[in-house]
């Protein structure tokens, strides 16, 4: 019979791991090359140390962190690594999840793979030319597409469109 210290020292043990993976987040890369490849050096040179660890770690920003959740303005969302356009404002939702949301990429923008690192599988979102991590695509969003691509606003920046306040 299952009694109650088993069972916390199982979900004990899972959260740690999971956090361990977290933490490591060495073992989640985007299969590359990519147009657009630099040293880990060059990458801590060019990116803060938040983009660092979200882009290149794997890492995820705290969710209701990122200013880009209250953004509204028409423009363009592009990868904060290497500027490639990747979601237009149009396809922005608010998922009320935390982090930027959006129903559908921009053509030829990002590319996707399966990753483990919560011990659940989930299809992590890259950016296509530098393999930057952006966030996590999931089924449950909006028409037309029913997908939430949940993106790390610190991976992002904003270009407002042409007649639109900076």
């Amino acid at each position: 019979m299952l009694n109650r210290r088993l069972l916390l020292a199982g979900a004990g043990g899972v959260a740690v791991v999971a956090g361990l993976r977290w933490l490591d987040g060495s073992d989640v890369k985007a299969a590359g090359p990519f147009e657009i490849e630099k040293s880990d050096s060059d990458w801590r040179r060019v990116l803060s140390r938040q983009q660092y660890e979200v882009l290149r770690l794997h890492r995820t920003e705290i969710p209701g962190s990122s200013p880009l959740n209250h953004e509204k303005r028409k423009g363009t969302y592009h990868c904060a690594a290497c500027e490639l356009p990747l979601f237009a404002s149009e396809t922005k939702y608010d998922s009320r999840t935390g982090w930027p949301s959006f129903y559908r990429p921009l053509p030829n923008a990002i590319g996707t793979q399966t990753d483990h690192v919560l011990l659940v599988a989930r299809t992590e979102v890259h950016c296509r030319r530098c393999g930057g991590h952006l966030g996590h695509v999931f089924d449950d969003g909006p028409p037309p597409t029913g997908l939430r691509y949940c993106i790390n606003g610190v991976a992002l920046k904003f270009e407002p469109a042409p007649g639109e306040a900076a």
